[in-house]
């Protein structure tokens, strides 16, 4: 039987609405947009309004030539990994499983812009030699990218914190327990680095119990010129 023009607009506003209640109850009663479930598109872009624009790692602009975008987000409590994007690239994050409690740290060129190195040191339960090794060792104008998750401190030594300073770091000599810290420094840095964030732990300001809330920190760093030979 084939239905008419009013019965048949009937007949999709029923079936709507199924849709409408067998979609709100396999979501647990979320607020579902129907037209987006089916294909449609429930908003419109107000005519002539431009979209902003996102470039290399999110940022609101482009770099100069000869520098590198980047993106560092700390760890949020014991919870929500941290997260650090080069050039575009996610580097370290948990979907590619290299980043762990404590201090993530990823080496970079810094005349190429290659990654060199991406290592995780638990400064909880770690031994702290791992990272004295890991930084002794840096030969000049290597980049340092710096994001911490859940505890960077507790496992931190004099020289640990020296060798972080010679790379740039005013805050380090303040870290503690459960301190969020993002930070880029490089060596042979001969001032101090002005890509640095600390958010205290303290239970009086804390974002979530226990921990201060997570630091996003971007920027564009310039890239060196080949050292003479």
């Amino acid at each position: 039987m084939r239905l008419t023009g009013p019965m048949r607009a009937v007949a999709v506003l029923l079936m709507v609405g199924l849709v409408w209640l067998l979609v709100n109850n396999f979501f647990g009663g979320e607020s579902v947009h129907v037209l987006s479930f089916l294909g449609g598109s429930s908003e419109q872009p107000t005519p002539g309004e431009p979209r902003p624009r996102k470039y290399k790692c999110g940022l609101s602009a482009p770099c100069p030539p000869k520098h590198l975008a980047f993106r560092l987000v700390s760890g949020a409590a014991n919870v929500i990994a941290p997260k650090v994007c080069l050039e575009d690239q996610m580097i370290m994050s948990s979907v590619k499983n290299n980043v762990g409690r404590g201090l993530n740290i990823a080496l970079v060129n810094g005349v190429t812009g290659d990654l060199l190195e991406a290592r995780t040191f638990d400064m909880w339960a770690g031994d702290v030699t791992e990272l004295l090794k890991f930084l002794r060792p840096l030969h000049e104008g290597t980049l340092v990218f710096v994001a911490s998750f859940d505890d960077a401190a507790t496992k931190m030594n004099d020289e640990s914190r020296r060798l972080f300073e010679e790379l740039g770091s005013t805050a380090v000599k303040e870290l503690a327990f459960r301190d969020s810290w993002v930070f880029v420094g490089a060596k042979g840095i001969e001032n101090k680095s002005p890509f640095e964030q600390r958010m205290k732990n303290s239970k009086n300001s804390n974002k979530y119990e226990g921990w201060p809330e997570s630091l996003e920190m971007d920027g564009c760093i310039p890239l060196r010129p080949p050292l003479d030979h």
